[in-house]
């Protein structure tokens, strides 16, 4: 195929909920982290012109914040994942020219048979659960840990792990434990119905009230709007304390790591990708064009991104690297539509930037 069709979409592979942060107890106990709105006072901290700062030294905020209970012993974060079939992943497939939506859906149909076949599919799987076991998806509070074990639940049969023995940014050597999660991942991915409930149990290495990080909103318009003036950050949370106390309205809710922020540290398996050597070997999130915030660079482009790689499907062996990431990128889902041929270039035409295919 030339270009890609120009409606196609891919649904999710994955299902993923919040992941909910609790105080652990002495005896075992755990009870919900609470969010609390407060104010701070620091100081201004900038770059030249501090001889202007003058009365505006002070820095006044708004901020949230989650911590530990005073007498807890440790951070418990818990969610719940479950694989849906990659033949099921193709969502919207259509064309002014029919012809071309027609070989597309039988180039995906063809590619999810092989992979479904194939070790590729297997190694995708194993990189997830290593993601899972490692305790990536605790993103900041990993960095913080002194020890953390992660149980994964399948079913009446359960897995543990030492998060912080297993290898944070390099795959293979995998473990029969690993191998075993990364099984039932897969049996998900090929049609077969498998949850998993997966847990970790932090210990900081000391006790009490500690800070502890949920996932943090993003607050657009915070100069424009009012309400949000002076506000450092809001974090995110969900529901609100069983009992409120008028007078103690600080309490805004209780505090969760966001799934799609798990989500992304849990397909963070890419080293397949150009120029891997040179961003140190350091896996990357799977996204279609490479995007990586932290390296402030698109390490997919052209002929490695995924929308010119479903061109292709037909002739890409998934047990190749770039059939891995075909694979891994169908488990992401995402909207992957190519222009209309006759109306992009009557835009370009027009002096106009036409849609793209990649």
């Amino acid at each position: 195929m030339k270009q890609l069709p120009a409606i196609v979409s891919f649904t999710r592979s994955i299902v993923i909920t919040d992941g909910i942060m609790s105080s652990i107890m002495a005896g075992g106990s755990s009870k919900p982290v609470e969010v609390i709105r407060h104010g701070i006072r620091g100081t201004q901290n900038i770059v030249g012109d501090e001889d202007k700062v003058g009365g505006e030294a002070i820095n006044v905020q708004d901020t949230d914040t989650a911590k530990l209970d005073a007498n807890a012993v440790g951070l418990r974060v818990e969610f719940e994942m479950r694989m849906l079939a990659l033949k099921d992943s193709l969502n919207a497939c259509n064309d002014s020219d029919a012809s071309k939506s027609k070989e597309f859906r039988e180039g995906i149909v063809d590619f999810i048979d092989r992979a479904n076949q194939s070790s590729g599919l297997i190694e995708v799987a194993n990189r997830y659960a290593r993601n899972i076991a490692n305790g990536r998806w605790l993103w900041r509070n990993r960095t913080m840990a002194e020890k953390i074990n992660v149980t994964a639940r399948i079913g009446k049969d359960s897995i543990e792990f030492s998060a912080l023995d297993i290898p944070l940014n390099s795959f293979g050597n995998y473990s029969n434990d690993e191998k075993t999660l990364g099984s039932h991942i897969a049996r998900g991915m090929r049609g077969n119905p498998v949850s998993i409930e997966i847990m970790a149990d932090v210990d900081f290495g000391i006790e009490g009230a500690i800070e502890v990080f949920p996932s943090q909103n993003y607050l657009s318009g915070k100069k424009d709007d009012p309400r949000l003036k002076g506000f450092a950050r809001s974090l995110y949370k969900y529901g609100a304390p069983e009992k409120f106390i008028p007078t103690d309205n600080n309490r805004v809710g209780f505090a969760a790591i966001r799934d799609q922020k798990i989500g992304n540290a849990l397909r963070t398996i890419d080293t397949w990708y150009p120029d891997t050597i040179k961003n140190n070997g350091l896996p990357i999130a799977v996204e279609p064009n490479g995007a990586n915030i932290m390296a402030n660079n698109f390490f997919r482009k052209n002929s490695e991104s995924a929308f010119k790689l479903y061109l292709d499907l037909a002739k890409i062996d998934p047990n190749t690297e770039q059939g891995m990431f075909c694979i891994a990128s169908l488990i992401r889902g995402g909207v992957y539509s190519g222009g209309d041929e006759g109306k992009t270039e009557s835009k370009k035409k027009a002096g106009e930037v036409g849609i793209s295919d990649n």
